[in-house]
């Protein structure tokens, strides 16, 4: 027998409407159990779609999706709707290549209205979709936009209330909250007060009543304004609701998030409802899962295996002596290089934007709780923050995924880099970053960074060099970057006091006649590996550690350039505008058109699905192996140009 009847019988929101009320909580039983199994096999996040199970089941049970919009911030909670929406052989493969990606994605289904992989988005979505629907005189569908309590600390949900207010027109937003500080008023009184507010019969009393007393003679206005501070303050009693209320929304809530009575009964009559309301629910992160309702930050994410009995391995038949220490990864090489410095000079502060254990922070936090800040989903006010704390003397490290700080443009520019505050933006996760796909890939940085004045970008090669570059932006009084990726670093040894690096100044470690491989960052490992393997077959390379985007090594450039008359630039990066770019503009300055011939290697245009870090490098042609093909085709090119063509030969990468 089955042990998912219920889950077995559901091919869409349609079927899930056969099933009576009382069926409901068992389904969500068998939902966390799916979900605790593929995730188990292939890793993602946990904690979050644990938690959405009945809110996500009710959703699809009151409203009638894909007809009605419902629009989800993040993505990485909607694992139960990903399953009842027909994608249950898919979600085997969850965040594997050819699998259900971890996010959201209109290309995936119909019922994922509104793609979503960064946090804040659905409220300004959601609005777009309903005041299409108000001005092409669509068929009536309600719009609904679900954030957790984590994505509106992000502005742009405050923006997009704040609009929809204005705007006066029908949409539902639902506060998912997870977190226990305004847990207290979830009761009895509470849910019953909810539904009671939200039916038909008390918004149409409430209207008839105000209309009626703000026709009184002389007084109507004040009496009217006065029975509304009253309803206004009998809701503060039983939810936070003020704030709403004054964004121009129906406030109801809190209503507690896994109660089917509560949560449908709500739903239904916010469904006849035609202004902008606001639902708050209180559900329980990692519901279900006694270790993830526990400990909800150390299962957001997991890896496969996580749920598995833990193994001791015996050790290896004649082994002796201390065991070598683990691979550090770059985000904990980071923090170690970070802590050391920070210890050293009391100027240092860091900045996370909600992300203090994705970015290693944590660490630092517990040892200088008052020099690390976490200011949420706020990526704009976390760099104006950070240069706010420049300005006064500080140096501040501001620790943001590449992908998140695309969010804080403006700020980077206006706020940092005119004024030359000494910022430092250490962007974990640069490249290619696997199982999280197109929307958290780092792959921008280098382009959009290396525009902008007074701002030195830089990249290390090792986890040592890393903490070089750090104390080299610290030092250096002005905006600098340090970017490195995903994973483990390549096992060096890290200095305890790491020396500053020359700006601009790169490190050849090979020299060879052939052709010369200048890559940067995470590729540089692999251009030695690609160079060992061509020197087998009599093919000599110079490979450079270039280590700066901006400035450049001009002369190393010139120098490599004149000698070998072939250049293969390596980057985990797109190829439009990256390090490559800079240094095909760096040959053109240098008048050397008609002499090199260039082949860019990096992520061509277009967005690269999930998968593994391994299977997307190779796909484009940046691991060993695409860099050892792309120079044997250079070395077997001629060296040069023939004679009065005048340009720079761009060969294309594969």
């Amino acid at each position: 027998m089955s042990a998912t009847p219920l889950l077995d019988r559901i091919q869409s929101p349609a079927d899930l409407k056969t099933l009576r009320r009382d069926e409901l909580p068992a389904l969500a039983a068998e939902l966390r159990a799916e979900i605790t199994r593929i995730v188990s096999k292939t890793g993602g996040h946990f904690a979050s779609p644990l938690g959405m199970v009945d809110l996500i089941v009710a959703l699809h049970y009151v409203f009638d999706a894909p007809r009605d919009r419902l629009v989800f911030d993040v993505g990485h909670q909607t694992y139960a709707h990903k399953l009842l929406t027909g994608r249950r052989a898919a979600m085997e493969r969850l965040r594997l290549k050819g699998g259900a990606s971890g996010f959201l994605r209109r290309e995936e289904s119909e019922f994922d209205t509104f793609g979503a992989g960064h946090a804040s988005t659905s409220i300004s979505a959601a609005l777009g979709m309903a005041v299409a629907r108000d001005l092409t005189a669509a068929h009536p569908r309600k719009v609904v936009a679900v954030i957790g309590d984590g994505a509106m600390t992000g502005g742009l949900a405050f923006e997009g209330l704040n609009n929809a207010g204005h705007l006066d027109t029908d949409l539902v937003v639902v506060l998912n909250d997870n977190e226990m500080s305004i847990s207290q008023n979830v009761g009895a009184i509470s849910a019953y007060l909810t539904r009671l507010i939200s039916g038909a019969l008390y918004n149409r009393a409430r209207d008839t009543v105000g209309d009626f007393l703000k026709n009184l003679p002389a007084v109507g206005d004040q009496v009217a304004r006065l029975a509304k501070k009253t309803e206004e303050a009998a809701k503060g009693l039983v939810g936070p609701g003020t704030l709403f209320e004054e964004l121009g929304f129906k406030y109801l809530g809190p209503v507690p998030g896994h109660d089917y009575g509560a949560l449908i009964d709500t739903l239904q009559n916010v469904k006849a409802l035609s202004e902008p309301v606001l639902v708050h629910v209180i559900t329980k992160k990692g519901k279900g899962f006694a270790a993830a309702e526990g400990d909800p930050i150390k299962y957001h994410g997991v890896a496969a295996g996580f749920d598995a009995p833990k193994k001791t391995e015996p050790a290896p038949a004649g082994s002796s002596g201390p065991a070598r220490p683990p691979v550090l990864t770059y985000t904990q090489a980071f923090v170690h290089h970070l802590l050391g410095l920070a210890r050293r000079d009391p100027r240092i502060v860091a900045i996370t934007a909600a992300m203090p254990d994705g970015t290693g922070l944590d660490r630092f936090q517990a040892e200088f709780p008052k020099r690390c800040f976490d200011v949420g989903i706020a990526e704009q006010h976390a760099v104006c923050f950070a240069a706010g704390l420049a300005a006064e003397g500080m140096r501040p490290v501001a620790a943001i995924y590449s992908t998140f700080l695309q969010r804080a443009y403006d700020q980077i520019i206006h706020d940092v880099a005119i004024q030359r505050l000494p910022v430092t933006f250490a962007l974990d996760r640069g490249g290619l970053v696997g199982a999280d796909g197109a929307t958290h890939h780092g792959v921008f940085d280098y382009g959009y960074l290396r525009i902008v004045p007074n701002l030195v970008v830089m990249a290390p090669k090792d986890e040592n060099e890393l903490g070089r570059m750090l104390r080299t932006a610290i030092d250096l009084g002005g905006p600098a970057s340090v970017r490195y990726p995903r994973g483990k670093g390549v096992g060096v040894a890290l200095d305890e006091e790491p020396s500053p690096i020359p700006v601009g100044q790169a490190e050849v470690l090979l020299e060879g006649d052939d052709l010369a491989i200048v890559a940067i960052g995470q590729s540089v490992s692999e251009a030695l590996v690609a160079a060992s393997r061509l020197a087998a077959d009599g093919i000599r390379a110079t490979v450079v550690n270039a280590r700066f985007v901006k400035p450049l090594d001009v002369a190393t450039l010139e120098r490599v350039a004149r000698r070998t008359g072939r250049l293969l630039t390596v980057e985990d990066h797109v190829r439009i505008g990256g390090f490559g770019t800079a240094v095909l503009e760096a040959l053109g300055d240098l008048g050397l058109a008609g002499e090199v011939a260039l082949v860019r290697l990096g992520i061509p245009d277009r967005f690269i699905e999930h998968g593994t870090q391994e299977e997307q490098r190779a796909e484009v042609g940046i691991d060993a192996a695409g860099i050892e093909r792309a120079a044997r085709a250079l070395v077997a090119a001629p060296a040069r140009p023939a004679a009065g063509r005048g340009a720079l030969r761009l060969l294309p990468p594969r």
